[in-house]
């Protein structure tokens, strides 16, 4: 027995990239807690959240929303990785894989979005 957004491939990818970053969010110094660690592993999580709960949504529209808000917080995924690197918290090697899967979801992400009648 599956939920029907278990079967999603952009479902899927997000649940991984949020437990990519939250195992990068550990490289982050201690006196970001509260700050850029909280706030970069709320907004991957909330990729796969809205995904979930825009999939059960009765109407188009509304899944839309949810999806668009996927798509937001996959945007700060990516400045909270800008942020991080700057920093010097992250390397460039660890900053470019991560914003290379943000990317590509991000793009799965709309294609869905836009498949949708």
């Amino acid at each position: 027995m599956n939920f029907k957004f278990e079967k999603l491939l952009i479902w899927q990818k997000a649940m991984d990239l949020a437990e990519e970053i939250h195992e990068l969010s550990k490289k982050i110094p201690k006196e970001e807690l509260y700050n850029l660690t909280s706030q970069i592993n709320r907004a991957a999580d909330s990729i796969a959240l809205n995904i979930a709960e825009g999939s059960i949504s009765q109407t188009n529209p509304e899944q839309h929303r949810f999806l668009g808000y996927s798509i937001r917080s996959i945007a700060e995924v990516v400045t909270c990785l800008h942020k991080a690197k700057r920093r010097k918290y992250i390397s460039t090697d660890e900053f470019e894989k991560n914003y290379r899967d943000c990317f590509d979801l991000m793009n799965m992400t709309i294609g869905f979005k836009n498949n949708i009648k």
